[in-house]
């Protein structure tokens, strides 16, 4: 009988290398407090004459009265906050909706778009 050998998986995750996008989302759903469910996150190339990166757009869900005050307080929070990508200037964050909902449940979903730039 031989014994294989176990692979730590989580270990294996650490090490593989997470893309400016992978670290955008996690920056985004940490800023909602961990309360968010991602609906949606798309991502489209842009560049200008000086300035190359992607546009982020992101559809998050809070569900429930608590939670519904924590996307509140991400709806004022993102448009200041300071994000820390490695490599990466967040040259724009803004907010293009907000759906409220009161029935049968409280819901708030948040549609917002981000412009990720490379900081050379």
């Amino acid at each position: 009988m031989s014994v294989e050998p176990k692979i730590d998986l989580s270990a294996v995750r650490r090490n593989i290398r997470r893309g400016p996008g992978e670290r955008l989302r996690e920056a985004v759903m940490a800023l909602a407090g961990g309360t968010a469910q991602l609906l949606h996150h798309s991502e489209k190339a842009w560049a200008s004459i000086t300035f190359s990166g992607a546009r982020h757009s992101f559809t998050l869900a809070f569900e429930g009265v608590s939670t519904a005050k924590a996307g509140e307080a991400f709806i004022a929070a993102l448009p200041d906050h300071e994000f820390a990508i490695p490599g990466q200037l967040v040259a724009d964050a803004t907010v293009q909706s907000v759906e409220h909902k009161m029935l049968p449940d409280v819901r708030l979903v948040v549609a917002i778009e981000l412009l990720l730039l490379v900081d050379a």
